[in-house]
């Protein structure tokens, strides 16, 4: 179990001392992930960054993810989710627009503040605080695939064993570290002594302060 994100984050950068690397960018998924991405960016000297990604939830528990939509508008599916609800593609359709319209509002937000990094050719860490569904995560991968970067390695400080599996099997992922495997995983707050929610405010001061090519 970790403190916070921030002492998840320093820890797992342990993990990430090999990935050092000149033009490394480091992703975080808001808004969680931000706080763990900062701490690995900070350590690697590396550019530090945001993924957008939201999840699709399924009609009546907004806690289950049918898939996930990047900003670019990529959509990744759970097919044994979608396939056992049959909630049909007029219903996904709506979910995916009111997420893009969510995540427009955080888009203007968060590139006011940091012009979004391109990753082609750049060796790439996605980082989020936890793996559930990997959802939002499989929605991240294939956005950045999209921009054909180098390589792209998933870092967490922990998650469910058959999630970070199935993410190790995607052909657009180099490697998976993710430190922690519980072997009852109930969620991503498990991990934490302190899981309080990241407001955006918290996303747009950690990018402020991180430089360009670098950290502060």
């Amino acid at each position: 179990m970790f403190a916070n994100r921030t002492e998840a984050g320093r820890q797992l950068a342990q993990s990430l001392g090999d990935h050092r690397d000149p033009r490394l960018l480091v992703l975080g998924l808001p808004r969680g992930g931000v706080v763990v991405a900062a701490e690995v960016a900070r350590a690697l000297d590396s550019e530090l960054d945001v993924v957008l990604c939201k999840k699709l939830r399924a009609p009546e528990n907004p806690e289950l993810a049918i898939g996930a939509v990047s900003e670019g508008g990529e959509v990744f599916i759970n097919a044994d989710v979608y396939e056992y609800l049959d909630v049909g593609k007029t219903f996904l359709e709506h979910e995916k627009q009111i997420r893009l319209d969510e995540m427009s509002r955080q888009v203007e937000a968060y590139r006011a503040v940091r012009p979004k990094a391109s990753v082609f050719g750049r060796p790439v860490i996605l980082v989020d605080d936890g793996l559930a569904t990997g959802a939002t995560m499989m929605a991240a991968i294939q956005s950045t695939a999209a921009g054909t970067p180098r390589s792209i390695v998933v870092a967490v400080p922990g998650g469910a064993s058959e999630t970070a599996e199935k993410i190790e099997r995607m052909r657009e992922v180099d490697e998976v570290i993710c430190l922690e495997h519980p072997s009852f995983f109930s969620g991503v707050g498990q991990l934490y002594e302190d899981f309080a929610q990241v407001e955006d405010e918290e996303v747009i001061r950690l990018l402020k302060t991180a430089s360009v090519s670098g950290t502060a």
